[in-house]
């Protein structure tokens, strides 16, 4: 009687599994460039989709989509579904658009990296941000669309070099709290036990100038660094204002400007809720 292994068996299973899976780098790479069939309205709630189908798929090197994608033909592929042309490849895309500081990041803009072992400066890496830290791309490690975070990551933190807005410029923002809301391999482990692991909460942000404000508090000297870091990761602008009352420096610590007092008040709840509960409406002229 022939004697069967366990080894036997798996080998055949772990080669159609393997051959499953397509090269990241080819051989022969299709630098043909095939542009995305336009299938969406250019708003966020649309790259939003997309960004969430697109999740885990494989990294393959001068692949555009719509299956498989590297870094800046991943970002290329949104943005043309929209049709929203950018440039095809990472270091062309950094030189167009908007330019943005890091503070100023919302949902959609791109996010370059210089990632060579030793970095000079040029761009090699693109991802498009997310919200509170977060961003997706093709990542070359993981060889498929991941969810990295630069606020846990110094790795991406350093190697950031530009950040640029494509996007028309949003009505509202998705931001994030300290659970992982996208479907990140941790998240769906999650879910089964706690559905509201995948939830993801908006925040309505004003990007205008104005004279309301929601006051978080007056402080002497100056806030606690934790408190500024708390309303930065929940997506907010503040502003300081500086001021000495016999001899001591007293700082009045603000969100927004709003242009007007509705767009404040909207966000009150919130920011009672996740900042400070003793918050206010204030209007500075």
């Amino acid at each position: 009687m022939r004697k069967i292994t366990y080894l036997s068996l798996a080998l055949p299973l772990l080669l159609v599994l393997s051959a499953c899976k397509p090269d990241p780098h080819p051989k022969n790479p299709n630098y043909a460039i095939k542009k995305p069939l336009v299938k969406y309205e250019p708003n966020k709630k649309n790259l939003d989709r997309m960004v969430k189908e697109l999740q885990g798929r494989p990294y393959v090197w001068a692949e555009e989509g719509p299956n498989q994608f590297d870094c800046s033909g991943f970002t290329y592929y949104l943005y043309g579904s929209m049709g929203i042309e950018i440039p095809r490849v990472a270091r062309e895309q950094a030189k167009k658009g908007d330019e943005i500081k890091m503070h100023e990041l919302v949902y959609g803009d791109l996010i370059f990296f210089d990632t060579d072992k030793n970095p000079k400066g040029k761009i090699t890496h693109v991802g498009m941000y997310l919200g509170n830290g977060w961003f997706t791309h093709a990542s070359t490690t993981e060889l498929e669309i991941v969810y990295s975070n630069l606020n846990t990551s110094p790795y991406y933190k350093k190697r950031l070099r530009i950040c640029r807005r494509y996007l028309p410029e949003p009505k509202a923002r998705i931001v994030m709290d300290d659970v992982k809301p996208w479907k990140t391999k941790e998240a769906v482990k999650a879910k089964v036990s706690s559905p509201s692991a995948v939830t993801v909460p908006k925040v309505t942000q004003k990007h205008v100038l104005g004279n309301f404000y929601v006051q978080v508090g007056s402080f002497s000297g100056k806030p606690q660094d934790a408190l500024l870091k708390k309303i930065t990761r929940a997506g907010y602008h503040y502003k300081l204002i500086e001021f000495r009352i016999n001899g001591k420096q007293i700082s009045k610590l603000l969100i927004g400007p709003y242009r007007k007092r509705s767009d404040a008040v909207e966000l009150l709840a919130n920011i009672k809720d996740q900042i400070q509960k003793d918050a206010f409406i204030a209007e500075i002229r």
